[in-house]
């Protein structure tokens, strides 16, 4: 596979250039090296990390972002090229669309590609288990439905052909999106291994080691989306369904929607399934090795596995983008509806 994000993850590393090359040391010793040819993403995962100027300035000239990873998944810095900032015409329309029918529809289509996609996992882990557990197959089946029942009612929301410039709209949403999540952590829990003492489905600061895991990957997925989303000439702090706070990049969460259950919670159930321990500290935190575990397994389903889209199979990393670019040319215009990416089962 082509080195397409290059991971940094020992403490002391230092990040420089080598002509076309990016290369990590540590204590002057070469441990990983990545030619900008085929590079995407640099993803930083440990504290103590030093980078040259002449390595950012080449990752810049490149487009190639630096993303900077919390022991808990937490994105809290990514470096992007100055003049990587889209186009006044696109911001212009995605701010406008905040208060007409464009952002509501914007929003249901993002609460409805969650809601299937979501649906979708539940009847693709109950199909590898129909022939060996029948009664695990019938609890995910009906997860399954009771998950895509909650599309109706975000299609009856959207109907209304409202603007989003109201709490108690965006409020109602919300509540379909989180009576759809408790069916589908729900139907999880057939799954998850009884060792793990996984409590429910919980966010940021979770020290049960699923729900970390989980927070890890989609931390992972964020820097992606986030890519994407600028690519795209799309402002990542202005959305639609989450809310606009300082420092708060409400875009990204909402588009990030689409690809959580096809991404990072697929990855990280393929990995229970082959046996893999989620290893933590005293504290909670997933250890290093875990922690690089799971982003190459996330990053290895976004670069590596294809999905039936727009009438043939493309990378999960196509799609990504193609799904970011849509968003735009809708919010222009240029497109009639906006259409969520629904994965296979």
């Amino acid at each position: 596979m082509q080195t397409t994000t290059l991971l940094i993850d020992q403490f002391g590393s230092f990040l420089g250039k080598h002509s076309e090359r990016l290369q990590v040391k540590v204590k002057n010793e070469l441990v990983a090296e990545a030619p900008l040819l085929t590079l995407e993403n640099v993803l930083i995962l440990s504290n103590g990390v030093s980078l040259s100027t002449d390595a950012l300035r080449l990752c810049a000239e490149n487009g190639i972002p630096v993303h900077c990873l919390s022991s808990r998944g937490e994105p809290y810095a990514a470096l992007y090229a100055a003049g990587l900032s889209g186009t006044v015409q696109t911001r212009r329309a995605q701010y406008a669309a905040y208060t007409d029918a464009r952002g509501a529809m914007l929003a249901a289509g993002f609460a409805v590609g969650k809601i299937q996609n979501q649906a979708q996992l539940l009847k693709y882990i109950a199909k590898n288990r129909k022939a060996k557990d029948d009664d695990c197959y019938a609890a995910l089946r009906a997860a399954a439905t009771k998950v895509e029942a909650h599309i109706k009612e975000v299609q009856t929301w959207s109907s209304a052909n409202q603007d989003l410039n109201s709490e108690t709209r965006r409020a109602e949403l919300l509540s379909v999106e989180g009576r759809a999540a408790q069916a589908y952590w729900e139907g999880i829990r057939q799954v998850v291994p009884p060792a793990l003492n996984w409590p429910g489905r919980e966010g940021r600061g979770a020290t049960d080691p699923f729900n970390a895991a989980l927070n890890y990957g989609y931390g992972v997925l964020y820097g992606q989306v986030e890519r994407a989303i600028i690519l795209a000439g799309l402002d990542p702090y202005a959305g639609f369904i989450h809310v606009d706070r300082p420092g708060k990049p409400s875009l990204v969460l909402d588009l990030i929607e689409e690809f959580r259950a096809p991404v990072v919670d697929r990855a990280l159930l393929g990995l229970l399934g082959q046996g893999v321990a989620l290893k933590q500290d005293a504290e909670g935190r997933l250890e290093m090795e875990t922690r690089r575990l799971l982003a190459e397994r996330v990053l290895e389903r976004i670069e590596e596995s294809s999905e039936r889209y727009e009438g043939k199979r493309q990378k999960l990393r196509w799609i990504l983008q193609s799904q970011a670019r849509h968003v735009a040319s809708f919010l222009r215009g240029e497109r009639a509806t906006y259409q969520p990416f629904k994965a296979g089962w």
